[in-house]
């Protein structure tokens, strides 16, 4: 993916060179230095193209994060296939790592910014959400309904702990980072197991009071009818709907 990880703010297209210029500055000089008149120096694009391509500075940091998402997507080994949920987890969050590298003097300044500007953190958790939803799903983890945002936020939380230690670990082989995220995607499956038996304790609640509802649209009158096409209701979201019962990270 060249919006991913480019060498230099020549990269192939103007959006790449912003996004690496971007990404560069952020790293030397922190989140709030990063500047869209530096970013169009350093990229060698005039303020009104990067302003054709992002409408924010906010804007380019999505789009490096959706390059990274991509880039993990598109690199999916289908050995793994037939591991279990954990396993495939481990190995899609290594990958993403693995991408970030380059920029990980960015990260490291994100994630200083981030312990000052709450406004800040919140962004990066939705983008980290955003993310983590793909990720599972590139785990056959169940993304869906309620459930599927849970379990994205608490892969997003886990996997910050993991973003933590890799920052810290001067390892080239990463032992220490590997370390914590295995010891985050066991948590992460304790806590799906929690999830997994609300799901079922509540469902008879779930019913009772959606049984009114029910009734109520069946006693609609002509120019009250239930927007939705016949077959739309569909079942609910699918729980803790993994293919390896025995490992359910979140």
């Amino acid at each position: 993916m060249t919006d991913v990880n480019p060498s230099d703010a020549s990269a192939a297209t103007p959006r790449d060179a912003i996004i690496t210029a971007f990404m560069d500055l952020v790293g030397e000089r922190g989140w709030d230095q990063a500047s869209l008149a530096d970013i169009a120096e350093r990229s060698g694009q005039g303020l009104g193209t990067i302003r054709a391509h992002f409408g924010s500075r906010m804007a380019i940091l999505e789009a490096y994060v959706a390059g990274i998402d991509r880039a993990v997507l598109d690199g999916i080994d289908a050995d793994l296939a037939d591991q279990d949920t954990k396993e495939r987890l481990f190995d899609v969050l290594m990958r993403r790592l693995d991408l970030l590298t380059p920029q990980k003097a960015a990260i490291r300044a994100l994630s200083k910014a981030a312990m000052r500007d709450p406004g800040l953190a919140l962004a990066l958790n939705g983008l980290a959400v955003q993310s983590q939803r793909w990720m599972l799903a590139a785990a056959g983890v169940d993304v869906n309904g309620a459930g599927g945002m849970i379990r994205a936020q608490g892969l997003a939380v886990a996997f910050a702990k993991v973003v933590q230690a890799w920052l810290d670990d001067e390892d080239p082989a990463l032992a220490r980072t590997m370390r914590v995220l295995d010891e985050q995607l066991v948590k992460a499956g304790r806590a799906a197991r929690t999830l997994k038996s609300v799901e079922q304790l509540t469902r008879p609640l779930k019913s009772l009071l959606c049984a009114p509802l029910s009734f109520g649209r069946r006693r609609r009158k002509d120019g009250w009818d239930d927007p939705r096409r016949p077959g739309e209701d569909g079942p609910g979201w699918r729980g803790d709907d993994f293919r390896d019962p025995r490992v359910t990270p979140v």
